[in-house]
Parts: C-alpha cells; sequence; structure tokens
C-alpha cells in the first residue's frame, strides 16, 4: 500500500511539475527586463514576426519565461485572414516556432 501511495504522489508531482515551468511575465517585469538588455525590445521581436509573414497584423503578444528561456509569443493574422502563431526566443529574436492556427 505503501509503494501504491508513493507511486501516486510521484505521478502528481510529476504532472504539476510540468504546469509550473511557464510563467507569464506582466508588463512592469517585462519592461523591466527589456530596459535591462535582457530581452529584446518588443518592437524588434515584433518586426522579426511580421517579416515572417508580410502584410500580417498582430493581435496578440506575450512574453513568459519557460524552462529558464524567455519566449515572446505572437499571435499575427495575414491578409488572406490565415492566423499564424510564432514564438520566438525574446533574446536572440530567432523564430523557434511557426505554425499556422487552427
Amino acid at each position: 500500500m505503501k509503494t501504491l501511495t508513493a507511486l501516486m504522489a510521484a505521478a502528481a508531482l510529476a504532472l504539476t511539475a510540468g504546469i509550473v515551468q511557464a510563467r507569464d511575465l506582466g508588463p512592469d517585469e517585462a519592461l523591466t527586463l527589456r530596459d535591462a538588455g535582457t530581452v529584446q525590445s518588443f518592437e524588434k521581436l515584433n518586426a522579426a514576426a511580421l517579416a515572417k509573414h508580410p502584410g500580417s497584423t498582430i493581435h496578440e503578444t506575450e512574453l513568459e519565461q519557460e524552462y529558464g528561456k524567455y519566449i515572446y509569443q505572437v499571435e499575427l493574422r495575414d491578409a488572406q485572414g490565415v492566423e499564424w502563431d510564432l514564438e520566438l526566443d525574446a533574446t536572440s529574436g530567432a523564430v523557434l516556432k511557426d505554425h499556422q492556427d487552427q
């Protein structure tokens, strides 16, 4: 019985650990990171996202900390009305993910 209880506790801990790995950063913290040079300017990150889909408009942005890295998430809508989700490394500006929203 102790083994089953320990196994269930370990499984619960493993499930919650994945949830805690991503943390949304508030506006004040995001601006502090930008001002310190830890992350690139939001204008530069937005330009990198728009360069992937010229003619698009930005609908939402978010800065998160995931596994110790800063990730800038951008939701775009292109001229044909297709929605795109991009993730950029907020430190380097490199595009990490670029996929059509479904």
